[in-house]
């Protein structure tokens, strides 16, 4: 017992003055995460437009009203609000916005389907300058055959040479290559649900031989041959909604009315505007139209009327069309 060596236990007293550990930091860093957010919601608001503020309004005030009748997000990818139509869940937002940004919505729409639409006919006509060349019958007439795209759409001009002139002298009777090209070209264009205007044009030659018939008469009646041709090929007689003589009163060739090349037939593949404006659905614009396009109204009709401006819902229904024209367009050609 006596060698047994002592068990000495030391104790260590820790003073108030040392250091505090790391809590300090977290408390600091969640006041940083704070203010960083304060600073960029004060960023925001002061960034947000009129309409984007109104939206965010709308939302708190009534999230669930608000992401069933419109987009879940407050504000979308492009920056567009997107507040909820019905009025009695915000009565703040002012009548006249809705209407000013109902009618932005209507003007992207109408643009949106126009850029469709000349796209489609871009398409339509690299595929018929495919077919002319590709076709050892038709690449003979490539000189006599013109396409362009117009503001009233893809127009297709068919023009007489002087050796191969495409109706007999002074008659509305086809030449049977004539013929050939009319089928080829309506078999492409049928693809597309835009309708058609078919027009005849003469030189300047006086008409000889009746005195009750002159190069008017002789036009339209080389215009309605032209129609025939196309309705007998299969082309839907409804696509069609002009045909029309125009004698010498759009010469190709001003500087020579005697050019060969004035005797022409135009087949103008018509945008959803001009057909419309055709079809008396709406007046035509005040700078006036091409000399394919129709006659404008005089005055414009209440909202609702055949020559009512198109309403938002009227052009998205279009836009689906011309949706479906493109899938349609997309399949092989007959």
């Amino acid at each position: 017992m006596d060698n047994n060596q002592p068990i000495i236990v030391k104790r260590v007293k820790k003073t108030a003055g040392g250091h505090h550990g790391g809590a300090w930091k977290i408390a600091f860093a969640d006041f940083m995460t704070a203010m960083m957010a304060f600073f960029l919601v004060m960023w925001l608001m002061s960034s947000a437009t009129p309409e984007q503020k109104r939206a965010i309004s709308g939302y708190f005030q009534d999230p669930i009203g608000f992401t069933e009748s419109a987009s879940p997000h407050v504000i979308d990818l492009g920056g567009t609000p997107t507040p909820s139509p019905d009025r009695t869940l915000h009565p703040e937002i002012d009548p006249a916005v809705q209407q000013a940004e109902s009618k932005i919505d209507a003007e992207q729409a109408e643009t949106f389907a126009e850029q469709l639409e000349r796209e489609r006919l871009e398409l339509l006509l690299q595929e018929l300058q495919n077919k002319v060349d590709e076709n050892p019958d038709l690449r003979r007439f490539k000189d006599q055959i013109l396409f362009e795209i117009t503001k009233d759409g893809l127009r297709i001009q068919i023009m007489d040479a002087e050796n191969r002139p495409m109706f007999a002298l002074g008659s509305a009777q086809l030449q049977p290559y004539f013929e050939d090209i009319l089928l080829a070209m309506g078999d492409t264009i049928r693809a597309v649900p835009n309708k058609i205007s078919i027009s005849g044009h003469t030189d300047a030659k006086p008409y000889l031989g009746r005195t009750d018939f002159g190069n008017w008469e002789l036009s339209a009646s080389r215009a309605n041959a032209a129609r025939r041709t196309l309705v007998a090929g299969g082309y839907p007689e409804e696509q069609i909604a002009r045909v029309v003589g125009y004698a010498s009163s759009a010469l190709f060739d001003r500087k020579d009315p005697l050019n060969p090349i004035n005797r022409r037939i135009d087949i103008l593949v018509l945008t959803k505007k001009a057909q419309r404006t055709i079809e008396g659905e709406q007046p035509a614009p005040a700078g006036g139209e091409d000399e394919e396009a129709g006659a404008p109204s005089a005055t414009a009709p209440e909202p609702g009327a055949p020559g009512a401006p198109l309403q938002p819902e009227q052009l998205r229904e279009r836009l689906n069309i011309f949706e479906e024209g493109v899938l349609k367009f997309d399949q092989p050609v007959r």
